[in-house]
């Protein structure tokens, strides 16, 4: 016990967040740790291992030696690839460590391909598929969702992608080029306006727990799952923004130089590249938006669950606690 003692805080819990969180700069750090792509090559039985050990340290069983840093360790690759309610390892291609691998390789894609309508149909249907893995890994899991409607969400998000994208494309072929160039984002946000929604919709219908500060649960609230999944949205949306709109601004102007003209074999792999560097930090600013335990006040519930948090509590829950999802 004494090595113990030596590397371990006393009274340290591993499920504290290492930053404040109450914070953006906190939460940022937070993100730009769980978010890191580098954790997509750590192998399964380390990621096993790792979930021993946070389990471990929880009731207290930390293997002697081991460090402070190593717990912190074990907490990255936890986060990183298990889920936050039920503990269940996530597949690969839905973890938000996967964001920037898979996000910039399908972005540098639908920025490069975005002349034709069969390409434009292809990368955005690739893009919506994604979505979906991304969007269901990620839901709150209190919240079971059926197979078919995964498929209903799956279609509708596709189909407004498409619709948007086509409907553009066709629009902007007498405008200036640069407008032709922002389809992408426009499709991008106009499905994520519908994925995530019909994806989470069990919880719009019954409802998120939510709880007080001590995370007593108080009940089920369908007002806390409308404000936890437009937080979604918006920072999904902000998360693809600055590639999709600077990036063609950017390759507008590379264009029209010589060289470039020369290297147009060059222009996917570098778009891709480009979008890679912008989503780096992008995904860990856009999750670190809105607090992942996001907080609703009591006046702002629906009247029956206000009603019966204040006859068991009286005062003393001014505001109420859930975890919003990512």
């Amino acid at each position: 016990t004494h090595s113990k003692m030596a590397t371990i805080p006393l009274g340290f819990n591993i499920d504290t967040p290492r930053w404040d969180q109450s914070t953006f700069v906190g939460r940022l750090k937070h993100f730009l740790n769980i978010t890191d792509p580098r954790t997509v090559l750590v192998p399964e039985e380390e990621l096993d291992r790792a979930k021993a050990l946070v389990e471990g340290c929880r009731i207290g069983q930390v293997p002697p030696g081991s460090s402070q840093e190593q717990l912190f360790y074990a907490k990255k690759l936890y986060d990183s690839a298990f889920h936050p309610d039920s503990g269940e390892k996530m597949n690969l291609i839905g973890r938000m460590s996967f964001q920037v691998p898979g996000g910039m390789a399908i972005t540098g894609c639908m920025l490069q391909f975005y002349r034709t309508v069969p390409a434009v149909v292809f990368w955005q249907w690739v893009n919506q598929s994604f979505n979906a893995i991304v969007n269901y890994t990620n839901r709150n899991a209190a919240s079971p969702i059926s197979l078919r409607q995964i498929g209903v969400a799956y279609v509708t998000a596709t189909g407004a992608a498409l619709a948007t994208a086509v409907g553009l494309n066709l629009y902007t072929k007498r405008a200036p080029p640069l407008l032709a160039r922002w389809v992408p984002f426009a499709a991008v946000a106009a499905a994520n306006c519908v994925n995530i929604p019909m994806m989470r919709q069990q919880e719009i219908i019954n409802g998120i727990t939510v709880t007080d500060g001590d995370n007593n649960e108080l009940g089920c609230s369908r007002r806390a799952a409308v404000k936890g999944i437009a937080q979604v949205v918006v920072s999904r949306i902000t998360m693809a923004a600055p590639g999709m709109i600077i990036l063609p601004i950017i390759m507008e102007r590379l264009e029209k130089f010589t060289f470039m003209q020369r290297i147009r074999v060059l222009h996917g792999p570098l778009q891709v590249l480009l979008c890679g560097g912008f989503l780096l930090f992008m995904v860990p600013a856009a999750c670190a938006l809105f607090p992942q335990r996001c907080s609703l006040a009591l006046a702002d519930l629906e009247v029956e669950l206000r009603d019966s948090i204040v006859a068991k509590h009286g005062d003393k829950v001014p505001y109420v606690y859930f975890n919003k999802g990512l």
